[in-house]
């Protein structure tokens, strides 16, 4: 494989620290008065994520010794009767549809679609640089006045948003990024920056609710008092009364999984629901049993909807939400409708619907999905408005959340070379300015391009142990960085008549960032 570079040289070319432009003037290219508004947040809460930070790399590092994620040991918020009460206006979440903030078309096209959500991200699909991410700000902020557009040119008219009921969610980038370049030398929390420019600016009297957040990538319920210390804070700053900032929270990672009750407390005058992110949380499953042999995962697309690690966690987690009285929503689908193709267009429905069914019967409340197409059939698949009245009886209290996966899927050097594949075609979204692209009829953004980065590495780890049924080789990294090779060049030999030489080139740096990735064991969701 190539030579290792410097961790900076990675973070950079990736974008975990966002940075503002050289000739960033704060003054200027800020609201006014908002420094003024971050400088008390960033001093309390910077120094936090920055424990934070350090704290999830001790508890993964336990993980690869041998002490794994467990469940914390009862207290009073665990076996304490109280329960949260839910908005009317926000009862029926049956859909959350999902998208990258910085794309008008979609954002209007999202909320015109009747789901009765919606969630704008600034986080995994879309790519993490400055100019997307205040496009990203400014879009969400148009979209919760009802005044954002685009400009239609197949039928050459404006369309606007449609008004309607739909709630408003923006998912901020995790507390695992840092923003640079806003305040002189120092990093600060991208989370709070996200939050923060989002809160000094919203026009509070043309809300329909209250204003919403996406919480991603939290590690254990400590964190969600930071969450909930930025999200008094901020209130307090706005004089807005305790509790008018609502929140759902993405249970992304694994360690979370255990701790999901106690989450849920710290953040009760905020939280409205839990999510289960699945894709990122089988990548951090991956991720926090990278040492264990017995946890090398078949190709992607080969694991059912309903493997035990998911179906068991989508139990506990439609449970304990319901003990407490918030929704349960499920995760993403990554096969896409199609228009053009019809074949693929029904297969993709098809496989929502059994999906969604599954999430339904675990008790779920609603599902997310990422294209207008997709929204009928998922709200369908739930009773109306939710299901928090619903628990299982026979419910584990503390299900098994590691099943080993046996006799599941397959694993394939076919498999692999499709990882590869799509890893490189990703990355070169990325360094294009796209934080998701449809990549042979699968959505794909930053989780599942972690999923396939910790997936080649499992194979490299364990090639020794690890069963292939094809007969090509064994994943040493000299047969994977063949394949980075071999890929490439088959994507570059594939690019239209006329492709620039810096189209192209732009291809050969996303395939040596790929790889560098994994060389260098860089698994987090950057």
């Amino acid at each position: 494989m190539n030579a290792v570079v410097t961790e900076r040289e990675i973070f950079t070319r990736v974008g975990r620290f966002n940075t503002a432009p050289a000739d960033f003037r704060p003054e200027s290219d800020l609201p006014k008065g908002f420094i003024d508004f971050l400088l008390p947040l960033h001093h309390e809460l910077t120094p936090r994520q920055q424990v934070f930070i350090a704290e999830r790399s001790r508890v993964l590092a336990a993980s690869h010794g041998g002490r794994k994620p467990q469940y914390l040991s009862h207290s009073e918020v665990t076996t304490a009767d109280w329960k949260i009460q839910l908005p009317v206006w926000c009862s029926d979440q049956r859909n959350q549809m999902t998208g990258p903030a910085d794309d008008p078309e979609l954002v209007v096209k999202m909320l015109n679609s009747g789901a009765p959500g919606v969630m704008l991200d600034l986080e995994d699909s879309m790519a993490n640089f400055w100019p997307n991410l205040r496009l990203g700000i400014d879009n969400i902020l148009s979209a919760l006045k009802g005044e954002l557009t685009y400009v239609d040119m197949k039928r050459n008219r404006t369309v606007g948003i449609e008004r309607s009921n739909t709630v408003i969610f923006t998912r901020a980038r995790g507390l695992h990024v840092s923003q640079a370049g806003v305040l002189l030398d120092e990093l600060t929390s991208a989370s709070l920056f996200d939050v923060a420019m989002v809160a000094y600016q919203v026009d509070v009297d043309g809300l329909q609710h209250p204003l919403c957040f996406y919480i991603p990538k939290s590690e254990s319920a400590e964190e969600a008092l930071w969450w909930r210390d930025l999200f008094q804070a901020i209130e307090n700053a706005r004089g807005w009364p305790r509790g008018f900032i609502k929140c759902m929270a993405l249970v992304e990672s694994h360690p979370l999984a255990f701790q999901m009750e106690e989450y849920i407390s710290h953040l009760r005058d905020y939280i409205v629901g839990l999510n289960l992110g699945r894709w990122d949380y089988m990548a951090s499953l991956i991720h926090f049993n990278l040492e264990d042999s017995a946890w090398v995962l078949p190709d992607r697309n080969t694991i059912p909807h309903d493997v035990p690690f998911f179906q068991n966690l989508r139990g506990l987690l439609a449970d304990t939400c319901h003990k407490r009285g918030i929704l349960a929503i499920g995760g993403m689908t990554a096969l896409y409708p199609s228009r053009v193709d019809s074949e693929l267009n029904e297969r993709a429905l098809r496989v929502l619907a059994e999906d969604k069914r599954n999430e339904a019967h675990c008790l779920m409340d609603g599902a997310w999905t990422g294209h207008p197409d997709q929204n009928e059939i998922a709200v369908k698949q739930f009773p109306f408005p939710n299901q928090i009245n619903s628990r299982n009886a026979e419910a584990p209290s503390q299900p098994d959340l590691r099943p080993v996966p046996r006799g599941v899927g397959k694993i394939t050097v076919q498999g692999t070379r499709a990882a590869v594949r799509t890893v490189i075609r990703y990355r070169n979204g990325v360094l294009n300015g796209k934080g998701a692209s449809l990549l042979d009829g699968y959505m794909e953004d930053l989780a599942t391009d972690r999923i396939y980065r910790l997936m080649i590495a499992q194979r490299i780890r364990h090639r020794h142990t690890g069963e292939v049924t094809d007969s090509y080789g064994s994943h040493t990294p000299e047969f994977v960085s063949e394949l980075f090779d071999e890929e490439l060049d088959r994507i570059l030999s594939e690019l239209p008549a006329g492709t620039s030489a810096a189209e192209a080139q732009k291809y050969c740096e996303a395939r040596r960032i790929s790889e560098l990735l994994i060389t260098n064991s860089e698994f987090d969701p950057i």
